[in-house]
């Protein structure tokens, strides 16, 4: 057991959002550390924004669409070995509903995709952690949960 005076110790908590559009994924290509790597739009929790918020927030940032959350896909934990970070992601399904026209994609992002399950695993060497496609492969599985799992008491 840790001491009492040891540093409280955090997870960087994330959200990813599974959308779906005539079979094909919602995908990001984005630079990272000089490499071009594949994920879901997602990102980071901003301080007193709730989960949901912040993954339509990262979905329209990182890929220019609207959409409406239908699900809680999972939660999944997982240790980068590179960094050492540790990260909680919280994933969504989610429908589209427009695209923004004219949007500018958040800085790192190079374009969107929209990638077949088998297109997507034949990428797993640039997924950008085993994350993406674990979700993939949680929510083909049927993994649909209730929006109301991911509560936001202010």
């Amino acid at each position: 057991m840790p001491s009492a005076s040891a540093a409280l110790w955090h997870p960087d908590v994330t959200v990813a959002t599974v959308v779906v559009r005539d079979g094909h994924f919602l995908c990001v290509e984005e630079s990272v550390a000089g490499r071009l790597v594949l994920n879901q739009p997602a990102g980071h929790l901003e301080p007193d924004e709730s989960l949901l918020d912040a993954a339509l927030r990262e979905t329209r940032e990182e890929t220019g669409w609207h959409v409406r959350l239908t699900h809680l896909v999972g939660l999944y934990q997982w240790r980068a070995p590179e960094t050492g970070r540790h990260y909680l992601r919280v994933a969504f399904a989610a429908d589209l509903l427009e695209e923004i026209p004219g949007a500018t994609l958040d800085e790192g992002i190079v374009r969107t995709l929209w990638l077949t399950p088998e297109a997507l695993q034949a990428e797993a060497a640039r997924h950008r952690s085993p994350l993406v496609w674990q979700t993939v492969a949680d929510y083909l599985g049927g993994s649909r949960h209730p929006l109301s799992l991911a509560r936001h008491i202010a």
